[in-house]
């Protein structure tokens, strides 16, 4: 980061944190006060001691002067301001640091607005996966198409076990160490999370081929990547996987298969998709 940089972010976060601090009354936050006050909302001091921080080091990190904060006391400050979320994130930015990472919740709601989506992609298959990669929605064609009864699916174990990828040797073989290594990407945002661990385990048990991919430590973050498999009724699928991720929801990714337009893909999937039609209920 250059010096002009390092000056602009220090600047918006003695601006934030002044704006934050002028929001608050002192009775918001159990403070009594007596006779008039010229500061709106609450003091420096007030902060400081509501933080449990120096008066004189918060007052120089509102000042914008160029001193080391920490995680602990940029907790103890969004604390002592009220902040929430997304504020709290911004104050980590502002003073250099990374943002806490968000727990993720394996059972948190799909929204209605995320299964209308999964079905507006339509004869294309579409996939919400969390940051896990457990499958948590589909649409119809993407059930066909993978094989979803409704039991708990992971798209990583999907990758390695699913026949139907499998069958693709070629391609299942060049793109499968940067499917490892886009889950280790992922994984090393949440080192303390052992649920990453536990799929990597699970699968090192069951995919010779992944147990050797992931001892290699390789990491990755393919934003596009080329998925092929065999269906047992409409036969060779390629497709063009773009992951996307929900801004309102970090821990939802959304898996968008779009057929390669140098295959006749697209055409194989209408087939599949009139078999389901004509299927017997």
């Amino acid at each position: 980061m250059t010096s002009e940089s390092a000056s602009r972010r220090r600047e918006q976060l003695r601006d934030f944190l002044r704006s934050r601090r002028a929001r608050l009354s002192p009775a918001a936050v159990g403070i009594e006060t007596t006779g008039r006050r010229r500061t709106p909302g609450l003091r420096r001091e007030e902060v400081a001691v509501l933080a449990g921080v120096g008066v004189s080091w918060y007052t120089w990190l509102e000042q914008g002067r160029d001193i080391t904060v920490s995680a602990e006391v940029l907790d103890a400050i969004a604390g002592a301001l009220r902040l929430n979320g997304p504020e709290r994130v911004h104050l980590y930015l502002l003073a250099g640091l990374n943002p806490p990472v968000v727990p993720g919740n394996p059972r948190a709601e799909v929204t209605a607005e995320m299964r209308r989506l999964l079905d507006a992609w339509g004869h294309r298959p579409a996939v919400l996966r969390d940051r896990y990669w457990n499958v948590l929605a589909y649409n119809d064609i993407a059930r066909l198409l993978f094989g979803f009864d409704g039991s708990p699916a992971n798209c990583l174990v999907t990758y390695f076990t699913n026949p139907r990828y499998r069958a693709m040797h070629d391609i299942w073989s060049s793109a499968a160490p940067a499917v490892a290594a886009a889950y280790r990407a992922d994984a090393a945002h949440f080192p303390e999370d052992p649920e990453f661990h536990r799929v990597a385990d699970n699968l090192s048990a069951l995919s010779p081929e992944f147990a050797d991919l992931w001892s290699r430590h390789e990491v990755g973050v393919p934003t596009q990547s080329t998925n092929a498999l065999r269906h047992p009724e409409v036969g060779e699928l390629h497709f063009e996987a773009t992951t996307l991720v929900f801004a309102d929801h970090p821990d939802r990714n959304l898996v968008l298969y779009n057929p390669r337009p140098d295959t006749d893909t697209e055409a194989r999937l209408d087939r599949l998709y009139q078999l389901r039609l004509a299927a017997p209920a």
